[in-house]
């Protein structure tokens, strides 16, 4: 009448593990607001790689995408209490990434000089024409503006959706959506054409 029921426990037991990462994010993200500083330390080093990342697609530069990056988690410590959703910790940190790049790129007014790594030895690089591609997607993307370039990142890059784009950029998701659209055949035609 009032036995155990196991499969119901084991039920409650594992929506209770899905939760568990959103609470320690959240956790963490709390203690950092309130000035943790090895809170936020733990932030920095699940998150800088990928904010890099972003910022490199948007401003073609690594020294510069070092830069914002940088200067993305120093906002970032400044207006953590602001924050309104925890979970929300990811996209929020890309977008400030991107949004810095912006501003870095707009200050710098300059056009990157795009260096080419050279492999150590020839049987490094096997397929020559992968090399060819990446130059020539590298030179389409710094043909499109600084806020194309955000969009591309934050999608493909941060593997934002739509919705979590648009929330952060003030935009639509379906209206995020059409202008990655437009921006993807921007490249397609800027590709095909080399």
């Amino acid at each position: 009448m009032y036995g155990w029921d196991s499969r119901g426990v084991a039920r409650h037991l594992r929506s209770m593990r899905s939760l568990a990462p959103e609470l320690a994010i959240a956790a963490t993200v709390e203690r950092a607001a309130a000035g943790d500083e090895y809170a936020f330390a733990r932030i920095v080093a699940t998150h800088r790689a990928e904010m890099v990342r972003v910022a490199y697609v948007v401003s073609g530069d690594w020294d510069l995408a070092q830069d914002a990056a940088q200067a993305a988690l120093w906002n970032a410590w400044r207006k953590l209490p602001s924050l309104r959703d925890p979970t929300s910790l990811r996209p929020w940190l890309m977008a400030v990434a991107a949004n810095e790049a912006r501003a870095i790129v707009r200050r710098e007014r300059r056009h990157p000089v795009v260096e080419l790594a050279m492999a150590a030895d020839a049987s490094a690089c096997d397929e020559p024409a992968g090399g060819i591609d990446q130059l020539d997607l590298t030179n389409a993307l710094h043909r499109l503006s600084p806020d194309d370039r955000a969009l591309v990142a934050l999608r493909y890059v941060a593997d934002l959706n739509s919705d979590e784009i648009g929330a952060m950029t003030g935009r639509s998701a379906s209206g995020v959506r059409t202008r990655l659209s437009r921006v993807l055949a921007r490249l397609q035609k800027d590709l095909d054409d080399d």
